[in-house]
């Protein structure tokens, strides 16, 4: 691809946008690339998690505002235009639909939609060198992308609401605090850390970790009896893999690894 790098190791989706003169920010042929891969990933069974991240110094900086309208060279299909969510709401639909744990790698600056889009995946690792800031009040503008959907959650409305309202920047160290981080690592062990965790997520028994994150998006802001059908309908998907639970018991009477197939 032009603008994004795919290789899939061990299980393991690696998705690096690859644009770092503009510190990764988002074009037309970046986010449809994001979209395409975004579609691969789901569609692919062999994989089992996926970590975004940048290169270079940034890790997405948002929109890029220098592109301009038609900067890809292609006006924009009938369909886009009836779009009634636009690129952003796709940008963000495209990454909370991946079925597998998504990691976000955030190795530097994640600005408005760049943030979003850190955001819209399970888990976010960061080093001393990762930076937030919603960027969208001092443009003018409202959170778009699922800015608003997904920061009062991951770290409550009026934490939300101070980085909205201000659009302040946030260093590593009180990203770490608010809980926009789930881990803080040296810099130089960012990407070890991630594949790492990716790696474990990946060992565990497939159609269990899918239906453990359909049953976790589901169950948000539901009422509690709702909240455990869905929990009963996810435990009858994870468990549609008779080799894997034969494993798991074998393996356990074995004293071993178990080694999951998902089928």
């Amino acid at each position: 691809m032009e603008t994004l790098g795919y290789e899939v190791i061990d299980h393991v989706a690696v998705v690096t946008l690859r644009r770092p003169e503009k510190l990764n920010a988002l074009n037309a042929t970046l986010r449809d690339e994001i979209h395409e891969v975004s579609g691969i990933i789901y569609a692919d069974d062999e994989v089992r998690a996926a970590v975004f991240t940048g290169e270079g110094r940034g890790f997405c900086s948002g929109a890029d505002l220098t592109a301009g309208p038609g900067a890809s060279g292609e006006a924009p299909s009938q369909n886009s235009r009836l779009d009634d969510i636009g690129w952003v709401g796709r940008l963000a639909t495209d990454i909370f639909r991946i079925g597998v744990p998504t990691i976000a790698a955030v190795n530097g600056v994640a600005a408005g939609a760049g943030m979003s889009l850190a955001l819209a995946c399970d888990l976010r690792l960061g080093s001393e060198k990762s930076r937030f800031k919603t960027v969208f009040a001092e443009r003018g503008l409202s959170p778009d992308s699922g800015m608003s959907f997904f920061l009062p959650r991951i770290i409550g409305y009026s934490r939300a609401a101070d980085l909205i309202f201000t659009s302040r920047a946030v260093d590593a160290e009180e990203a770490y605090r608010l809980g926009l981080l789930d881990r803080l690592v040296d810099d130089d062990s960012l990407m070890s850390t991630a594949l790492s965790l990716a790696g474990e997520m990946s060992a565990l028994p497939p159609m269990a970790i899918r239906s453990g994150k359909r049953v976790l998006q589901l169950n948000q802001d539901i009422e509690f009896e709702h909240a455990l059908r869905n929990e009963v309908f996810g435990l009858s998907f994870a468990t549609r893999s008779p080799n894997d639970q034969k494993e798991q018991r074998a393996s356990f009477l074995e004293k071993r690894k178990p080694v999951f197939t998902g089928t």
